[in-house]
């Protein structure tokens, strides 16, 4: 789920996975293609993080 300013309306929406259309490789990293609310074609960067190792604590 993202929220993305519509360059068609002006409004700021949520835009759910749903509405996703498609889903490409950027250098930059993923780029969703979607519809929004109002039904202009829009696309925006996802902005993934790379997820940092999870710390794991042994007992002896």
């Amino acid at each position: 789920m993202l929220t993305h300013l519509c360059t068609s309306c002006s409004k700021r929406q949520i835009i759910f996975p749903t509405q996703f259309t498609a889903v490409t490789a950027s250098e930059q990293g993923p780029v969703a293609t979607f519809d929004c609310w109002c039904g202009a074609e829009q696309s925006a960067p996802l902005g993934w993080a790379a997820a940092e190792p999870r710390k794991r604590v042994l007992a002896a």
